[in-house]
């Protein structure tokens, strides 16, 4: 996404949430997420993974991008999960955006159903209201764009998220960003291959920021991640969690596609 499709999502996202309020009130959405069955351990399950000595992979269950258009013809968002799972993943990512992404709050359930494992709500979040709408949904964890957020914005998502016994990962394109993101409590730092200006993707944006980042942060390689050999280049520099989408929705079964890539 460039940063000016970023803007034009974000803008989006605002009506959107706009008009959800005048469907479902701040209070009445805050009253699902309470009441919504507790969320699985998501930073539990990709440290279950790197104990065990393996890659964690969040694999996503996404139909289409802005910039690839429909990725995935045959689209069954329980069936692509019940795969992923069988595959190894440690957790699931799903789209709910619509407009850009053909995602769906639906999608989400249905794959958290067909299956055990953590799930993502992969979205523009930028109100407390959509948090809570992620945890009523079923959502185990969030994510933070740190380009789309300022670090008062990020700490305010990010509490309202761990109140409700969510993870949140928060994800980052540069230096600057990294900077706002590491002074988050979560442990997930997603390192996004793609420049967000020029579309270009290089798993080098991943290994310039790792020095910065501290030993007790989990980084998440996102983007790029598109042969086996990328995920060898990632284990040599000592990162083992991936979030990968494309490289497996391309596939007829996207969980043979993970077991293959990270065999």
């Amino acid at each position: 996404m460039s940063s000016d499709v970023l803007k034009k999502i974000l803008d989006v996202k605002a009506q959107e949430v706009a008009a959800g309020k005048q469907q479902v009130s701040d209070a009445e959405m805050a009253r699902r997420a309470q009441a919504a069955p507790p969320a699985r351990d998501f930073v539990g399950a990709i440290r279950a993974k790197h104990a065990a000595g393996q890659s964690a992979v969040i694999a996503e269950i996404k139909k289409a991008s802005p910039s690839k258009g429909l990725i995935r013809e045959h689209f069954v968002p329980e069936e692509i999960a019940a795969q992923y799972e069988r595959g190894g993943a440690a957790c699931l990512s799903v789209l709910t955006d619509r407009q850009f992404f053909q995602g769906d709050e639906a999608y989400l359930k249905a794959a958290r159903a067909a299956c055990t494992l953590p799930v993502l709500r992969k979205d523009f979040m930028i109100d407390i209201w959509q948090v809570d709408e992620a945890r009523a949904m079923g959502a185990d964890c969030i994510l933070l764009i740190a380009a789309a957020l300022t670090l008062p914005e990020m700490q305010t998502l990010e509490a309202r998220a761990f109140e409700l016994g969510m993870a949140v990962l928060v994800e980052v394109h540069n230096g600057d960003e990294l900077t706002s993101a590491l002074q988050l409590k979560t442990p997930l730092l997603g390192i996004n291959n793609r420049n967000l200006r020029t579309f270009d993707v290089t798993l080098q944006t991943t290994l310039d920021l790792l020095d910065r980042i501290p030993a007790d942060r989990i980084v998440v390689t996102e983007s790029g991640i598109l042969q086996p050999a990328d995920v060898k280049l990632m284990r040599d520099n000592a990162v083992h969690t991936f979030l990968v989408g494309e490289a497996f929705m391309r596939q007829p079964d996207p969980g043979v596609a993970l077991q293959q890539f990270f065999a």
